[in-house]
């Protein structure tokens, strides 16, 4: 690597003066940033003038009736159902995974093991065709009816096409990453917190809740927000189900309907692309809102630091007020 040229001036009194150090020149760096832009203004010509995108046709199919009721009641409504399944799971295997218990702590470890294993769409399909499990129905229990106890079945021909089905399958997934998202969390918090919890007499139910878990956000939450958003786009395999309350199998019928795949599928691009920014907005402010006092590159956190340490260093002559 070429070192930046110095050049010392010197003095009428033969002693250095100031350098005249000359930048470093980095040509490789102006390349690259002239081909991303030549890059960038190809992609934006070709979304504007190809005509294959069918803007108007696009618009138009994201004003749909079954379209927004799909996006809502379907894709939202999948996104955050998975997710809270998903963290609530993962929170408790990741609790069974740091158990004492060698039974608890195996079947977490399976259960983390199995479903991170099996890719999703493989995991819908399968559920998509639970019918096959039990022809006759699944048998769920015992429920009151009319006064009588009766058995309640299932009929998973049905069940299996419906949004708690989609909830289910993409929960159970979610959970086998949520805990070992909430198990680092967790392990990120000193064990020190534990014994002086445990000193005041608090049982380890109150010290999860009350002193532990409230550190790990800090940890827990950048990740969850990423999870959040691929729940979000991964709701798109629901079509394995299949799902036909969901905007992108609705969006994908319009286009087969009227051989409009490309602005059909631009459609399903801007209401992933729409949403997910809004929701890193919102991870981005969570994650703000947990890590106050960890982020170094928060506003005025120089100049904090600078407060602090002039406190640190104060001694009691230096205090206001001292009388020693």
């Amino acid at each position: 690597m070429t070192q930046p040229e110095i050049r010392p001036t010197t003095t009428g009194d033969d002693r250095p003066g100031t350098i005249d150090a000359v930048p470093l020149r980095r040509p490789g760096r102006i390349v690259a940033g002239v081909v991303m832009l030549l890059i960038g203004i190809w992609i934006v010509y070709q979304l504007v003038t190809n005509q294959a995108f069918d803007w108007p046709f696009t618009f138009e199919a994201m004003n749909q009736k079954q379209v927004i009721k799909g996006f809502v009641t379907g894709t939202l409504v999948a996104t955050f159902g998975a997710m809270v399944l998903g963290v609530v799971l993962g929170v408790l295997f990741a609790v069974m995974r740091m158990s004492s218990n060698p039974i608890l702590r195996w079947s977490a470890g399976i259960y983390v093991w199995f479903f991170r294993a099996i890719p999703r769409y493989v995991l819908l399909m399968i559920l998509g065709a639970a019918g096959a499990f039990a022809m006759g129905g699944l048998t769920v229990g015992f429920w009151p009816v009319d006064g009588t106890w009766q058995l309640v079945k299932v009929d998973l021909n049905r069940f299996s096409t419906t949004i708690w089905m989609a909830i289910i399958g993409l929960g159970l997934s979610e959970a086998a990453y949520m805990a070992e998202i909430a198990r680092s969390g967790i392990l990120s918090v000193d064990r020190g917190q534990w014994e002086a919890a445990r000193a005041i007499g608090m049982s380890n139910g109150q010290t999860m809740r009350r002193i532990v878990l409230p550190q790990a956000m800090r940890v827990i939450v950048p990740p969850t927000g990423n999870e959040t958003i691929a729940m979000f786009k991964d709701t798109s395999l629901l079509s394995a189900l299949p799902l036909a309350n969901e905007m992108f199998f609705q969006l994908r019928a319009i286009g087969t309907a009227t051989y409009n795949l490309i602005p059909a599928y631009m459609a399903a691009t801007l209401y992933y692309v729409i949403t997910a920014t809004i929701l890193g907005i919102g991870q981005s402010w969570l994650e703000r809102h947990f890590g106050r006092g960890y982020n170094p590159t928060e506003p005025n956190n120089g100049r904090r630091r600078a407060k602090a340490d002039a406190k640190a260093t104060r001694t009691a002559i230096m205090f206001p007020g001292s009388d020693h």
